[in-house]
């Protein structure tokens, strides 16, 4: 028997593996993510390794291969954790070992530390200052300001007009002393000064937090459903859960959709928890990362919030996983391993004996119907806090709106409940979830439409002229006359959260706006800026996509307006009238927090559809029934397991064929009971990056034992036929996004 082995954690170093043989002593003792010791290099010297796997043969000469020294007990450290969760995420994912490990080791590379240099004074310095004179003024300032100070920063010298060169020289000629100091690199958010914040609980939530803790100190970590309204306070519980964990000595991650979530998220947990908060995203520099990393391995803080990678973080005692708005779609990777935060996160819970907790306002269809069943604790928070009401919700036919020659993007309703609530100085949110200024670019007169050359999707049209892919970036300017049939009557079709906001400013020239999507948010502090601004009131409209309706609070936001609706609604994919649902909810959620009651408006070509229906009465039991009698007849998940087989290439016909192999291949496992199989066809969007794409569906009612053996047999396959690779096949477990 041979273990695999990583035989260094830098993180440069995990595409290598090597292979130690157990001694007997050994044999039945070790387990993937153990931590061992064993010789290496020409010397053979000693150094220690994580085992990634288990072999019964080798590629070597036998005689080449070394043996494993020892186990190193009672050293279960964070990367070891991390090894075996990633072992668990190969299994169950389908991905390589590699392509797990550097999933869950956040830091690929390694990174210098960032040190602060001090300037120090030695025992001579007052000879030193009358020798100068007035030959070396600025040398001559820095001595006197050293005279009464034990030390001075570079930084703090440069600002008294001290250059690096004369600081360098004085120090060459030992004239002063400079010693280094490691810091740490904090994002922006650590400037805000903050007094500790008291929570005080309403009955329910302590409740919640009392019944909690209980069960979490008898050592009972199944994982809870809080099952909140908009504005019932479930941060305010997470807050004082997490107070009685710390208590235990244990930390807490918390997990936002959003890297626009943070700023708000951070402000209150913050201003509660002091400096044992920090937070991690990748908007922040490889060192920024690297350095609150380095503070959770060491122990310095307590909780560290961020966007799903944050599950990653390295905690040596974790006592307690949060996954708020758990319903988010972003809670599932678009990469490989296609992993599930959700599911991801109860590994890792069991792993470390850690607690789950997962909350929202409209939670996932899968959540609910596990906790309606009993396999996770339910919690209901059904009132918002100090009694204040749910918003008022009006549903906009606008077709009606048509039919009265209103073709503008705002209704007669909303534009009235607009210049209302602007004349009361409340603020309001307009939510489009498209960005750019329109939909397509087509010819009236040969209907040619604009599209993008490397992928099988028409071109933005955005406020500069441009016409740009969402995909893949390719960018043209928007031509004058068709292309193809050389007509001027070429023009934008469909609308943008751009063309919204040049509506908003022509028809309310005297509101100051304010614009939230991938285009405003491009920098570094953009999110915290845009956020910041509005919750000043420095802004009397927000208009954004969907990253504007998760998770804020802004109690001056009296009115809510959905432009569009239906944008989600007729997606491909089976969850389309779920994420309507959601979104609608959550954006109806955004207005009446404070003090003052709240509206919303909902434009929508399909007033009659469940999803809207029910989003109006925020009647999340009867969209949860109604969805569920479809998932039931369709066999989709929670009542049916689904695997997508998504094959490319970038050759077409060598993805189509692999495609049909492997249909072929497991078509007698689809003639038993239990398992359907759809396709081999083009995926939804065939094309992209010039990389051809072709789907397989395969659905199952049962146990989902067929869908894991077609996928076995699949992999046996493609590791057989080798000269397949120039096509790549990725699986994809009840899959978030339609292909």
């Amino acid at each position: 028997m041979y273990a695999d082995i990583i035989v260094d954690i830098s993180y440069e170093k995990l595409d290598r593996i090597f292979q130690y043989r157990i001694p007997e002593r050994l044999k039945g003792r070790l387990s993937v993510g153990n931590r061992v010791e064993v010789p290496f290099g020409a010397g053979n010297r000693v150094i220690s390794g994580y085992i990634v796997g288990f072999s019964e043969s080798t590629d070597y000469p036998k005689e080449k291969i070394k043996e494993i020294v020892n186990v190193v007990t009672n050293s279960r450290k964070a990367e070891g954790v991390f090894i075996s969760l990633a072992a668990w995420m190969r299994k169950v994912y389908g991905s390589t070992m590699n392509q797990a490990l550097k999933t869950v080791i956040p830091i690929k590379k390694e990174v210098r530390g960032k040190e602060k240099k001090w300037i120090l004074p030695v025992p001579e310095n007052n000879q030193i200052l009358e020798g100068l004179g007035k030959r070396s003024p600025a040398k001559a300032k820095l001595l006197t300001i050293l005279k009464n100070r034990k030390a001075i920063s570079v930084e703090e010298a440069e600002e008294n007009g001290v250059s690096l060169t004369t600081i360098r020289q004085m120090s060459e000629k030992q004239m002063i002393e400079i010693v280094s100091e490691s810091v740490y690199r904090n994002p922006s958010v650590y400037q805000e000064k903050q007094k500790r914040k008291e929570i005080v609980l309403t009955d329910k939530q302590q409740e919640i937090v009392t019944d909690f803790l209980a069960h979490y100190r008898k050592g009972d970590r199944k994982t809870s459903l809080i099952f909140g309204v908009t504005g019932s306070g479930k941060t305010e519980v997470y807050m004082k859960i997490i107070d009685g964990v710390i208590q235990e000595g244990k930390q807490t991650i918390v997990l936002i959709p959003e890297i626009a979530l943070t700023f708000q998220t951070m402000q209150r947990f913050y201003g509660h928890f002091g400096k044992k908060v920090s937070i991690i995203n990748s908007r922040m520099s490889m060192g920024e990362r690297s350095d609150q990393l380095e503070r959770a391995r060491r122990g310095e803080i307590d909780i560290i919030i961020g966007p799903r990678s944050a599950l990653f973080t390295p905690f040596q005692k974790l006592g307690l996983i949060i996954i708020d708005e758990e319903h988010e779609g972003s809670y599932k990777s678009e990469n490989v391993p296609k992993y599930h935060a959700r599911e991801t996160a109860e590994e890792l819970a069991r792993l470390t004996g850690a607690a789950l907790i997962l909350g929202s306002a409209t939670p996932s269809i899968e959540s609910y119907h596990r906790a309606v069943n009993g396999e996770y604790k339910l919690y209901k928070l059904a009132n918002r806090i100090g009694g204040r009401k749910l918003a008022d919700i009006e549903i906009v036919d606008l077709r009606e709106e048509l039919k009265q020659g209103n073709r503008t993007m705002f209704s007669r309703s909303l534009r009235e409940k607009i210049k209302k609530h602007l004349g009361q100085k409340e603020q309001v949110m307009l939510f489009l979830n498209r960005r750019g200024y329109g939909g397509f670019v087509s010819c009236r007169s040969c209907g040619e439409a604009m599209c993008c050359p490397h992928c099988d999707v028409g071109l933005t049209a955005h406020k500069d002229g441009s016409l740009r892919c969402h995909y893949c970036g390719y960018q043209i300017r928007l031509p004058k006359n068709c292309p193809k049939c050389g007509s001027p009557y070429i023009g934008v079709f469909g609308t943008g959260t751009q063309r919204l906001e040049e509506a908003v400013r022509r028809e309310f020239p005297q509101a100051r706006l304010l614009r939230m999507d991938m285009d405003t948010t491009r920098t570094k502090n953009s999110y915290e800026e845009i956020l910041s601004s509005f919750a000043k009131g420095e802004a009397d409209i927000l208009i954004g996509t969907q990253m504007i309706v998760k998770g804020h609070d802004f109690p001056n936001v009296t009115l809510v307006g959905v432009v569009a609706a239906d944008l989600s609604l007729y997606g491909a994919d089976y969850r389309s009238s779920e994420k309507t649902f959601e979104l609608l909810v959550q954006a109806a959620g955004r207005a009446g927090r404070g003090d003052m009651p709240g509206e919303v408006v909902i434009q929508t070509y399909n007033p009659e559809h469940y999803s809207i229906k029910t989003a109006a009465k925020q009647d999340y039991k009867g969209f949860y029934e109604e969805e569920l009698l479809y998932r039931r007849m369709l066999k989709y998940p929670p009542c049916g397991k689904l695997l997508a087989v998504l094959v490319t290439s970038k050759e077409e016909q060598q993805a189509e064929k692999l495609a049909k192999d492997i249909s072929a291949l497991t078509q007698e496992l689809c003639n038993k009971d239990g398992l359907e199989m759809l396709g081999p066809t083009k995926a939804g969007i065939s094309r992209i990056k010039d990389i051809y794409r072709y789907v397989i569906y395969y659905k199952e009612t049962e146990t989902g034992e067929q869908i894991t053996e077609a996928k076995k047999r699949i992999e046996d396959y493609l590791e057989q036929e080798k000269e397949k690779q120039d096509c790549m096949v990725q699986f994809d477990f009840n899959p978030m996004i339609g292909y």
